[in-house]
This record gives C-alpha cells, sequence and structure tokens, in this order.
C-alpha cells in the first residue's frame, strides 16, 4: 500500500454488504469513511474497522440530499486529504406490490436513493479525483443481479439497478481522462437482512414460493477489496457473484 494507507467512501456503510466491505477494507489498510442514514449502526461499523488497527470515520449522510453528499466528500478531504475509492452501495427497495400499486412516493423514494445517490456520489467522487495529486481513483458500484433480471413485483428497484448499469458505463468513460477507474458488482442473494426470507421462500416467476440458497458476505467483501487493490491501468468492469444454484441462469 505504501506509506499512505488509501482512503475509501463506502455508503450504506451501517449493515449488511457495506459494513461487510467497510470493515474488509479497513482490514487491507485503508482509512475508511462510512456513510449512512443511521448514526448508531454506522459507528458499530467504525468501531470494528478500528479494531483492525484501521483509521475509521463515520458519517451520518443522505445521499438523497446533494448538500448531504457534499458535505461527506468535504469531510472526507478535510480528515484524509484524498480519496481512493468509493463504493457507491447505498441502496432500498420498494414493497413487493404488483407494478400498478406502486405509489409515486415509493418509486421516487428508490429512485432517489440509489439511483440519484449513486450519482451525486459519483460526481463528487470525480471533482476530488481529477484534483488531487496522485490524480484519479476507483469507484465502484453495487449492481444487483436485478441490474439483469427482474424479481416479481419489483419495478422501481430492478429499473433502478439497470439505470446503475449504465451510469457505471457513463462514469467508466468519461472518468478516462482523469484516471478514474469504475466497475460494477453485480451481487446475487448476499446472505444479509434484506434477503432473510429466502430462508422461508420468496415468490418466483411461475407464481411458486420457493427456498433460494444465499452467498457469505464474507465472498462479497473479497470480491470488491479484489476490485479495489489493482492498479488504476487496470478494471473489473463487471462481475456477478452468486449463490451458485439461486434461480438466475437459465429460466429459475
Amino acid at each position: 500500500m505504501g506509506s499512505m494507507p488509501k482512503v475509501a467512501i463506502v455508503t450504506g456503510g451501517g449493515t449488511g454488504i457495506g459494513r461487510a466491505v467497510a470493515v474488509a477494507l479497513a482490514g487491507e489498510g485503508y482509512s475508511v469513511v462510512v456513510a449512512g442514514r443511521r448514526t448508531e449502526p454506522l459507528e458499530a461499523t467504525a468501531a470494528e474497522g478500528s479494531r483492525l488497527g484501521a483509521r475509521m470515520l463515520s458519517v451520518p449522510t443522505d445521499v438523497r440530499d446533494p448538500r448531504s453528499v457534499k458535505a461527506l466528500f468535504a469531510k472526507t478531504l478535510e480528515t484524509f486529504g484524498r480519496l481512493d475509492l468509493l463504493f457507491n452501495n447505498a441502496g432500498s427497495g420498494a414493497p413487493p406490490v404488483p407494478l400498478e400499486d406502486v405509489t409515486f412516493e415509493q418509486w421516487t423514494s428508490v429512485v432517489d436513493v440509489n439511483l440519484t445517490g449513486a450519482f451525486l456520489c459519483t460526481q463528487e467522487a470525480f471533482k476530488l479525483m481529477k484534483s488531487q495529486q496522485p490524480r484519479g481513483g476507483r469507484i465502484v458500484n453495487n449492481g444487483s443481479i436485478s441490474a439483469h433480471a427482474p424479481r416479481p413485483n419489483s419495478a422501481p428497484y430492478t429499473a433502478t439497478k439497470h439505470a446503475i448499469t449504465g451510469l457505471t458505463r457513463s462514469a467508466s468513460l468519461d472518468g478516462r481522462k482523469y484516471d478514474i477507474a469504475c466497475g460494477q458488482i453485480d451481487i446475487g442473494n448476499a446472505a444479509t437482512e434484506m434477503t432473510q426470507a429466502m430462508d422461508q421462500g420468496v415468490p418466483q416467476a411461475n407464481g411458486e414460493i420457493a427456498v433460494e440458497p444465499r452467498l457469505d458476505l464474507e465472498h462479497v467483501a473479497r470480491a470488491v477489496v479484489y476490485m479495489a487493490s489493482l492498479p488504476l491501468d487496470a478494471n473489473v468492469q463487471f462481475m456477478t457473484v452468486m449463490a451458485t444454484k439461486m434461480p438466475f441462469i437459465g429460466r429459475g
């Protein structure tokens, strides 16, 4: 890593994939800024990273709010002097109701967090990374299997995750001239609170309810650490990490 630890921002860093990745990066010697809505989970993540000897900073952030996002990046710069990695991980879903019953508020809340939030963070990362010395950095977006194929009754979530793929490609292209690399990890059935229902059974495309296998979070964290570990002239553009036997490949 050289003498200066690399600096990472992880959004949605209080729970689930965000927490696992933040702690894994801390274990690799990164200084990690964890951002998210709720202070307590963020501080728990920061405490876990600190125990590994890393410098941690928790910054309560609403990624839907441009001012809040600007403050997150300003605080990161002020504390650590640069930014090497942004993991755009904050995300939320709408209740699994029929498409025609999704309320306007449910739709906009998912779009605001999953898509607008990722864009606002990407924009601030660009501004910071292009002007720092040494220049550049890496952005990793958390897509999803939903960036490829929907689950029943998931139009808002699926639409935003398909949109993340477009954002990844655009950031990848527009970041070239600044030595900013951008890639996407599409995760299938990571074992988090969000996927707990899969152990009991979840709706399938054919109308059945089926139990689905889940993937240990450690494998997800290691995949992101690998993507982050590459020099800026190499990039994992897209990576899919999934529970081997989940109903995705083929027709379920």
